[in-house]
């Protein structure tokens, strides 16, 4: 099951369960540096801006729960400037095909490529953007996950988004074999702005972001594609092969997503990122509240003691934590003072991380 839950409030339901029933595998998040490119780069499309020689590939999109090789290839480059986040897509593809030409329609519908953004890493009010190779884009607004009551602000745009496709190819042509297409991305920081005068350029910060792409098995009917159907004329379910695995088939779960870096540095430079050890003690909040969540299905209540939840000991890089759980009349929170920055992390009943 993709982001295809969303809008339709059975499907959210069912989303909501879904991080809690599905056994999820361990994953540990990609990290990215984008450097800085002196100069904007025209966003048509095209790879061979020569700003795109001199920046690396991400390693190539797996499946989502990270256990099957995709058939096809993904990868993705990044830069940056005071301005826009630029992102180059590059999808392997034979058959490209797409026939949603309205904005803010359900691009997954087609196959498509992702782009998921949660720039203050709370996992709340985070951004996802569509779009399928007529260069069709559906934006977002998710001020939580699916697992809760959240709200999905459909009419949210970003504004002075810029975006480009070229096939290699013919597009919607099934009398030939394509190699693919890429996809050129230029999101203005403004977008982003969380209040009016804030500057939210993330320059040497990171944000977490993770990219996904769909792809559907098809039909050629009258000469033209359609997702296949198996015998009952139900859609077959689609292929969900993302840069940053989840561990399991769902993309919205923000604490998993990967690490982009926006070094200040220009395009040549080197520069290093690694993921801090208050990350990794938030990665164990989460795994605490995840089974808290899974308590609560089974009693009809919250557990009182961390006991019933979790295992004797915790540790990050063989730092012994010690988590406290406190409940009160609408949730509970979950504290842990890090060894390694001495500030205070909490977690509460919707998931939201608070840092102290």
């Amino acid at each position: 099951m993709h982001s295809s839950c969303k809008l339709l409030s059975l499907a959210v339901f069912c989303f909501s369960l879904m991080g809690y029933a599905q056994a999820e595998k361990e994953v540990t998040p990609k990290t990215y540096v984008a450097y800085k490119t002196p100069k904007e780069i025209v966003i048509d499309g095209d790879e061979a801006d020569s700003a795109w020689d001199k920046v690396e590939w991400t390693s190539p999109f797996i499946d989502i729960e990270g256990v099957e090789k995709p058939k096809y290839t993904t990868q993705v480059k990044m830069l940056w400037d005071d301005n826009y986040y630029y992102l180059l897509a590059k999808i392997e593809e034979p058959h490209v095909w797409a026939n949603l030409r309205q904005r803010d329609t359900i691009i997954f519908y087609n196959n498509d490529f992702e782009v998921f953004i949660d720039p203050d890493n709370d996992t709340h009010n985070y951004y996802e953007l569509e779009i399928n190779a007529l260069n069709t884009a559906w934006d977002l607004f998710i001020n939580k996950p699916y697992r809760e009551n959240n709200v999905v602000l459909n009419d949210w745009n970003i504004t002075g988004l810029k975006s480009a496709v070229k096939v290699n190819g013919t597009l919607n042509d099934p009398s030939d074999i394509d190699k693919g297409w890429t996809l050129e991305i230029a999101i203005p920081w403004a977008a982003y702005r969380k209040s009016y005068g804030e500057n939210n350029v993330p320059k040497d910060n990171f944000w977490k972001v993770n990219f996904s792409r769909v792809n559907w098995q098809h039909s050629i009917v009258d000469g033209k594609y359609e997702r296949k159907k198996d015998t009952e004329g139900k859609f077959l379910p689609e292929y969900n092969w993302v840069w940053s695995p989840m561990g399991v088939i769902n993309m919205h779960e923000p604490e998993k997503w990967a690490y982009v870096y926006f070094s200040s540095k220009e395009i040549g430079g080197k520069d290093f990122f690694t993921i801090p050890e208050d990350e990794k003690v938030k990665w164990e909040l989460y795994t605490l509240y995840r089974a808290q969540k899974r308590y609560y299905q089974q009693h009809n209540a919250w557990a009182k003691s961390l006991e019933n939840i979790a295992k004797k000991s915790i540790s990050v890089d063989n730092k012994i934590l010690k988590p406290i759980l406190e409940n009160h009349s609408s949730g509970f929170n979950i504290l842990i003072k890090s060894p390694f920055s001495n500030k205070t992390l909490i977690i509460k009943e919707d998931g939201k991380i608070i840092t102290k």
